[in-house]
């Protein structure tokens, strides 16, 4: 393919990835301002309104000022008049990560994997430029630079995410294939690297599927509280519609949560409090519905879930030692130690991305403070998966091994096949396709019967 038009498809998925993530907003966005507000409705905050909440699902905090008319309607104090937002709600910026990765690797099977990155990123960027400058608004306001910045690097690094990772299998005749050979004359440390990244994917898969069977377990013991706020909120259904997706959006998030929680450290929901399966230490909760999933109280017993995450170490060390002894390629006990400690430090690094961007301020007050820890929950998740990796990898190496002995009896096939399809049949041998069982008549070189070995006729 020509690789300007591998350009402009690139830059094309990159705008339908910022249109499909508009749309999302501005649809329900309409809907509510035409239900709610009528022929008298403001049509020119729809816009900036959906601009902003989308930059704001991509990271960049939101700075919230409230009108004094609205802090005496709604009987606020004044000192809450004005406060930041920094949990976002990370459906977005998955959305758009992935639909990076999948542009990404299609431009790598086109051949043009650089070019198609720089140009989706480059027309990403452009976009997000557009919406920053033309969605402002008088009461919740974003920085500029971060504006940009932050939705153009997560479409960057979802591109680069895919397209490498298409590339490093398929090759690209260029830049990656002289890393991978490069790599290859590393002797046993040339599958570390490979072997580390796919470690640390198997562990953040677990981590991430248990999270969700967690929150889905707590949404089912703990519904009756939901539904009691969904009540006490006093709204009609298209304000309890509102509020649910909003919270669907932040579903992300709350699995950033509790990921945490199952790692130990927790997570806080306000200055001074702290939900960790060790104890539960919670003030007065804002009435979101979906706080209502919190546990009430906690037991020291509960510190078992830190189980999980070891299990999900050791189900990227089985991972990685089972595609090793695949691929016949037994490493020695340094570069096991190393890939369990890469996958360690790649999964805590991974977790403090995610803290950071599942944290922070959640309003006013005592509200500043919200979501994981960056450090904590790196370093416990991070030790817990080295700690399952390393069991599965440093283990002593068992020749009986089902995985290796059934690579051991595929090449030993494999081996078997080609040595008798090279081998020509002799004369007066069976075929190959002769059944052993045949009682044709024995003939000797010459081509006569052999004594003794006449039929009978059976009319005899």
């Amino acid at each position: 393919m020509q690789r300007l038009l591998v350009a402009l498809l690139a830059a094309f998925d990159a705008a339908i990835a910022a249109a499909v993530g508009l749309v999302v907003l501005l649809a329900p966005l309409t809907l509510l301002w035409t239900l709610a507000f009528g022929a008298t409705a403001d049509w020119g905050a729809l816009w900036p309104l959906a601009g902003t909440l989308w930059q704001f699902g991509h990271g960049v905090p939101l700075s919230v000022e409230i009108s004094t008319e609205l802090l005496r309607a709604a009987g606020v104090a004044p000192d809450a008049a004005a406060f930041t937002l920094s949990v976002a709600p990370l459906a977005f910026l998955v959305f758009t990560l992935l639909f990076a990765a999948r542009s990404g690797a299609r431009a790598a099977r086109a051949g043009a994997w650089l070019l198609g990155t720089l140009a989706g990123t480059a027309a990403f960027g452009a976009i997000a430029a557009v919406v920053a400058l033309t969605s402002q608004l008088a009461g919740a306001q974003v920085p500029f630079a971060p504006a940009i910045v932050l939705p153009t690097v997560v479409y960057l690094v979802g591109a680069l995410c895919g397209s490498v990772r298409a590339v490093w299998e398929d090759g690209d005749g260029g830049l990656i294939d002289r890393v991978h050979d490069l790599m290859d004359t590393w002797g046993d440390w040339a599958p570390v690297p490979a072997a580390v990244v796919r470690g640390a994917a198997f562990a953040l898969v677990a981590v991430t599927a248990v999270s969700a069977v967690g929150l889905a377990i707590a949404t089912v013991v703990r519904g009756g509280e939901v539904v009691a706020l969904f009540q006490a909120a006093r709204v009609d259904a298209l304000g309890a519609t509102v509020i649910t997706l909003g919270q669907l959006a932040y579903l992300p998030t709350l699995l950033v949560w509790t990921a945490s929680w199952l790692a130990g450290p927790g997570f806080a929901v306000g200055v001074g409090t702290a939900v960790s399966p060790a104890g539960t230490q919670l003030g007065v909760v804002p009435g979101i519905p979906v706080l209502g999933l919190l546990p009430e109280n906690s037991s020291i017993w509960m510190l078992i879930v830190v189980i999980i995450p070891i299990g999900a170490g050791a189900l990227a060390g089985w991972a990685v030692r089972s595609r090793l002894v695949w691929e016949g390629t037994p490493l020695g006990t340094a570069p096991r130690a190393v890939i369990a400690l890469g996958i360690g430090a790649l999964t805590a690094g991974v977790a403090a991305v995610a803290a950071l961007l599942a944290g922070g301020s959640l309003g006013p007050g005592r509200l500043a403070q919200a979501g994981p820890s960056a450090l904590p929950f790196a370093l416990a998740l991070g030790g817990e998966v080295l700690l399952g990796a390393a069991i599965l990898l440093l283990s002593p190496r068992n020749r009986d091994e089902l995985a290796e002995e059934r690579t051991d009896r595929w090449l030993a096939e494999m081996s078997a096949s080609e040595l008798i399809s090279a081998t020509p049949t002799p004369p007066g041998a069976f075929p190959r396709d002769a059944d052993a069982s045949d009682t044709a008549p024995l003939e000797d070189l010459s081509g006569h019967r052999l004594p003794g070995t006449e039929t009978k006729d059976p009319r005899a």
